[in-house]
């Protein structure tokens, strides 16, 4: 179950299962890939916030589901893990920025979903841990996320230690990009939801399409490729319009 509500032109979106510790079930995945999914074409959206109910932020699979797919098929297993994956591909790919406001533990596919966010903020108290090889499995589906914010040898290690750690070390990590006292958690949040909505909602959109298509452009296609963006936001509306109010020193139209 996924809580939605709408504060200023920000979409929170609260996993709302304090009681097994907001875990990832099938309820969790829809609820949060139909939120994002409607945000993306909600002009009253500016940004989306991921957080967790309770004391928790997740602790990421379901186990009692996982356990009930163990006589399901091979393809059955493969389609229902695709189905998880792809709510981690939303996150990434919104083009309405995501902050994950983790606000307690975070387990295994829970540190994929902040992850997948393009900002973190994390309680000092938060702690983080990706558990799955003491479960005898391994943590496939969220690896691509974590990968890009930590690098693989960083990975490597918290992968096969499966050692806890918090939210000081998983700044240093790259994991994490503000650590706030608890009580200014949600202080943080909101700074740093009003300084995206500073920005044009065309121009944050195409600066996640951007670095998306950048990883992976061919050698030598980057050159060509970042200057046909920026021809064409430059001689567009948004970009008219930015351009127009920093030299009449007035805010653009996007800012309320």
């Amino acid at each position: 179950m996924v809580r939605r509500e709408l504060r200023d032109e920000v979409l929170w979106l609260t996993l709302e299962r304090p009681e097994v510790g907001n875990a990832i079930d099938p309820s969790v995945v829809e609820g949060m890939g139909t939120g994002i999914a409607a945000a993306a074409d909600d002009p009253a959206v500016r940004a989306i916030v991921i957080t967790g109910a309770g004391k928790h932020f997740s602790a990421g699979a379901d186990l009692n589901y996982m356990k009930s797919m163990r006589g399901a098929s091979a393809a059955e297993n493969e389609a229902d893990a695709l189905r998880t994956q792809a709510l981690f591909a939303a996150v990434a790919g919104s083009p309405k920025p995501v902050v994950a406001r983790v606000n307690g533990a975070a387990r295994g596919g829970g540190v994929g979903l902040l992850a997948a966010a393009d900002v973190v903020v994390a309680a000092t108290t938060a702690t983080f841990v990706f558990t799955e090889v003491r479960l005898g499995i391994i943590p496939a589906i969220i690896s691509p996320f974590v990968v890009a914010r930590t690098g693989t040898a960083r990975a490597r290690r918290l992968f096969l230690t499966a050692e806890t750690f918090g939210a000081a070390e998983a700044a240093a990590f790259g994991l994490v990009d503000h650590v706030a006292e608890a009580e200014a958690l949600d202080a943080t949040v909101d700074r740093i939801t009003g300084e995206i909505r500073r920005g044009g909602p065309h121009a944050l959109a195409e600066v996640k399409r951007l670095l998306a298509d950048l990883s992976a452009a061919p050698p030598g296609e980057a050159g060509a490729l970042t200057a046909r963006r920026i021809a064409a936001l430059r001689a567009g509306d948004e970009g008219q319009e930015g351009m127009s109010a920093f030299l009449e020193k007035r805010p653009p139209r996007w800012i309320r």
